[in-house]
């Protein structure tokens, strides 16, 4: 292989990759939040509120969002949005 074959990597900034979590946590958070708020009663005139299992199914969703969001979709919606990935 030569040198010209060879596909320099591009640096991406810790604070764009901080802002694309930040962001993909927040958009998961709200939107799954109301998801499972209303499916479990948990809506309120504020937004939602979860205790119990539905939190734990929450905090479930997130944990695979980023997972498999990561590891088998090429990235999160925001790092794939910002460039990160």
């Amino acid at each position: 292989m030569s040198q010209s074959d060879v596909t320099p990597v591009k640096q991406v900034s810790t604070a764009r990759k901080v802002f694309a979590a930040i962001l993909d946590f927040l958009f998961i958070f709200i939107v799954a939040g109301y998801g499972v708020a209303h499916f479990a009663g948990g809506t309120t005139e504020g937004g939602f509120e979860l205790n119990g299992a539905p939190a734990f199914a929450l905090f479930g969703i997130i944990v695979l969002y980023f997972i498999v969001f990561s590891r088998f979709l090429g990235g999160t919606l925001f790092q794939r949005l910002l460039g990160v990935r």
